[in-house]
């Protein structure tokens, strides 16, 4: 990705915690340079109170929007109005929207209509519409855990994980992409793998399962034959995958003969 890929950062305050923030940060700075940030809820409710104390700390722009009417989310059509309005300006490249609400679906997806790549983060609550409308989707409680060392790390089903999600599925989806981008030996690029499928599965994180890089995950799996390409100067260059060929079907048992 672009490390100079410009973005806005949206959060919807009423469905997010504080304890998020240096996180959510963190991880989009790894993406680009955050342009805008600003976040949206009705500051006169005490129920936000915990936020006012981090706003300054990360420069964060505070959108007052009351709730004028019972049951509407006013909130919510700030933050697209806002979105729409930066589109317009075309000063950025990609939008982060933080909330795990499902009204921003449309906006995701009009977004990605624009040109634009669009990061979601929210809590594991999210509806899968709006997690599928995103180029990338990240989970906040994917994020609050903590890593884990780089060797001997357990493998870890995802928290809460769908089952399109489970490690089965998972590992068919990197079978197939690594059989469909292989070259004429039978070799895949893993960055191709990850690539094409964090496009089939917009939530999709190594850290879910416990690792921080996917070539642990990948060589986890117990299912590719793995080597380093290096370049002229001895850095490594990529890393190759090949399926390991499929164990012999187990042979059939023979009953023992009865004695007459």
């Amino acid at each position: 990705m672009d490390k100079d890929r410009r973005f806005a950062v949206l959060i919807d305050a009423d469905n997010v915690s504080d304890k998020y923030i240096r996180l959510i940060l963190d991880e989009l700075s790894n993406d680009g340079i955050i342009t805008y940030k600003r976040i949206y809820g009705d500051w006169t409710r005490p129920a936000l109170g915990s936020w006012k104390s981090v706003l300054l700390d990360y420069s964060i722009t505070p959108i007052q929007q009351y709730g004028y009417t019972t049951g509407k989310n006013a909130t919510d059509s700030a933050m697209i109005i806002d979105a729409m309005d930066i589109l317009y300006t075309g000063n950025v490249e990609g939008f982060c929207i933080v909330s795990s609400d499902s009204d921003f679906t449309r906006l995701a997806s009009r977004l990605r209509e624009a040109g634009k790549f669009v990061i979601g983060m929210g809590e594991r609550k999210t509806p899968a519409a709006f997690v599928a409308a995103c180029n990338r989707f990240t989970y906040l409680e994917v994020l609050a855990q903590q890593p884990a060392d780089e060797e001997d790390v357990p493998l870890l089903e995802p928290v809460a994980g769908e089952d399109r999600m489970a490690l089965p599925a998972i590992k068919a989806a990197i079978l197939a992409i690594a059989e469909e981008t292989s070259d004429d030996e039978g070799w895949a690029s893993v960055s191709d793998i990850g690539n094409i499928l964090i496009k089939r599965f917009p939530d999709f994180d190594v850290r879910s399962y416990g690792f921080k890089k996917l070539t642990q995950f990948v060589d986890s799996l117990d299912l590719f034959e793995m080597r380093t390409v290096t370049g002229r100067d001895g850095s490594a260059k990529a890393v190759l995958v090949q399926a390991l060929p499929a164990p012999p079907p187990p042979a059939p048992r023979r009953g023992r003969r009865k004695g007459r």
